[in-house]
């Protein structure tokens, strides 16, 4: 199996800034797509941003040019840092990873547990 492990979540002020990174373990053959999403309450959730295996990242509305998303392959890990926050942002933050177990195994997605991050006024 693969576990997503998350943190990095907390209380900050507005205009204030977080990193959160997630952790893949297990049995892991090779990472392709990371991504974050949100969801906040009574709202669906939405992508924040994605970083392929290869090729440029993209972000949801609004979250360009105050959040970075970028990856460590060896440790098989993404991160999110998100800066200048306001508290529209206040969601429970999930990590996605697309996961090939073993070679010649399908892909698979894994999600994280999800973590809490409130962005007071």
């Amino acid at each position: 199996q693969v576990q997503l492990v998350e943190s990095g979540g907390g209380l900050v002020h507005a205009g204030g800034s977080l990193r959160l990174s997630c952790a893949a373990s297990g049995d892991i053959f090779s990472i392709y797509g990371m991504a974050w999403y949100r969801q906040a309450p009574g709202k669906q959730r939405e992508l924040v941003a994605h970083i392929p295996g290869a090729g440029s990242t993209n972000y949801g509305d609004s979250k360009k040019g105050r959040f970075t998303i970028s990856r460590d392959n060896a440790k098989n890990t993404v991160y999110l840092q998100m800066d200048r926050l306001r508290p529209e942002d206040t969601a429970v933050y999930y990590c996605h990873m697309i996961v090939q177990r073993n070679t010649g195994s399908l892909r698979e997605d894994y999600w994280g547990q999800g973590t809490q991050v409130t962005v007071s006024s």
